[in-house]
């Protein structure tokens, strides 16, 4: 038996999955079913997402935010320490504008216009994870972020970062930089070097959040030694919560970091495919 609208919606709410041919609506074409289904899936979205925060405050600390300053604040010594200086100013208004706050302001906007349903359904369910409302599913990810291609949205919980060494933004907009094209933004490209940077693809998770801790960890710390102390500090502590990521690894980048003149340097080489970082070693010799 065919799912009626009903039936796919629910399933869409439950599941954040839904059929691509829109077969349960109607229409005479592919064309028309698409429309229609789309545009019930995201009422439906959005119905959903206000009844579960009816009566649930948003932070008006977070409300209130200048996303462009607080991002800047935040990914400015990253972009410094990662690019020469002539690409350090088309970097960081890139990174401006991609970070994006979910708010009651901006969330609905976002769930109708976001191009992909699967990834409207994950927006949903960040944002009511944020604030501690009940998410769609129980099989729903509790995210704090989420990154995709140039975008990284971000919760109200994370700016309430539970952790001394964690910091959201960095962590996502670390993921940009291998998701842009160089030449998205005007720098040029070559054979070599198409994306902003170029991460192994098997250490995007470790390079982001070698770079969060960096982070954390240069901010803290005022010096080398201090630098170190806190290591050892986040070293006794938990390590990230990704099985992608290799502890043991990533607590070695973070060591070498810390002890280099430049840091952020160390982790990309660390995280770079083999053959970038081989040339990277042979031009430091």
């Amino acid at each position: 038996m065919p799912e009626t609208p009903e039936q796919a919606t629910e399933r869409y709410l439950r599941s954040g999955e839904h059929d691509a041919h829109f077969r349960a609506w109607p229409g005479s074409n592919f064309l028309a079913r698409s429309h229609c289904g789309d545009a019930a899936l995201r009422s439906a979205l959005i119905s959903a997402v206000h009844s579960r925060t009816l009566h649930v405050a948003f932070p008006e600390t977070v409300a209130n935010i200048d996303d462009v300053a607080f991002t800047r604040g935040k990914v400015a010594p990253m972009v410094r320490g990662l690019f020469p200086a002539c690409e350090q100013a088309l970097v960081l208004s890139l990174l401006e504008r991609s970070v994006i706050l979910l708010t009651p302001a901006t969330i609905e906007a976002l769930l109708q216009n976001t191009q992909c349903l699967a990834t409207a359904w994950n927006l949903a369910n960040l944002y009511l994870a944020g604030l501690g409302a009940d998410l769609l599913a129980e099989s729903a990810p509790g995210l704090l972020g989420l990154s995709e291609e140039t975008s990284c949205y971000l919760s109200a919980a994370s700016f309430d970062a539970a952790g001394r060494f964690e910091d959201f933004v960095v962590h996502e907009a670390a993921h940009i930089f291998h998701n842009c094209k160089r030449e998205t933004i005007g720098l040029p490209e070559t054979r070599t070097r198409e994306w902003l940077l170029e991460i192994d693809y098997g250490k995007r998770e470790t390079f982001a959040y070698a770079c969060e801790a960096y982070s954390r960890l240069h901010s803290l710390g005022d010096s080398p030694r201090g630098r170190q102390e806190l290591l050892a500090e986040h070293e006794r502590g938990s390590m990230p919560p990704d099985e992608r990521v290799d502890a043991l690894e990533y607590v070695d980048i973070l060591r070498e970091a810390v002890a280099a003149r430049n840091g952020w340097k160390r982790i990309l080489q660390r995280c770079s495919p083999p053959r970038v970082a081989r040339r990277a070693r042979m031009k430091a010799a």
